[in-house]
């Protein structure tokens, strides 16, 4: 039990690093990521399947020394089961929508790093 409640608290180390990075730090965004990571969802109305590049690239426009009020990120669930865990986070203001993001994560070479992001816009 203690080595999954140390685990839980390092997904959550890389879960609120993703919210820092989120604010404009494309660098700390790709330490997290897997390179292999995939991230898929809906945006807009529009389904979105592939690699995490077109949301640093959106990330990459914004400006990290103003960071915006209205963003609210908040973690509501973290599972670990040996060297993978999943996670559920709930952003709201990012870009202007709310949304619901799940993540799994996988331990490589005693690293956590995001290996998958499914995400929704909430209406």
């Amino acid at each position: 039990m203690k080595n999954r409640l140390e685990d839980a608290a390092l997904v959550r180390q890389v879960l609120d690093r993703y919210v820092e990075g989120s604010g404009g730090d494309v660098d700390l965004l790709r330490s997290i990521f897997h390179p292999e990571a995939l991230m898929n969802g809906y945006f807009g109305g529009h389904l979105g399947i592939g690699s995490p590049e077109p949301f640093f690239a959106e990330v990459a426009k914004m400006d990290p020394s103003k960071p915006t009020s209205e963003y609210h990120a908040e973690i509501e669930s973290i599972e670990v089961m040996g060297d993978v865990a999943s996670a559920r986070l709930v952003e709201t203001g990012f870009l202007g929508s709310d949304l619901v993001d799940f993540f799994h994560l996988i331990r490589v070479e005693g690293e956590w790093k995001i290996i998958s992001k499914t995400y929704y816009q909430a209406p």
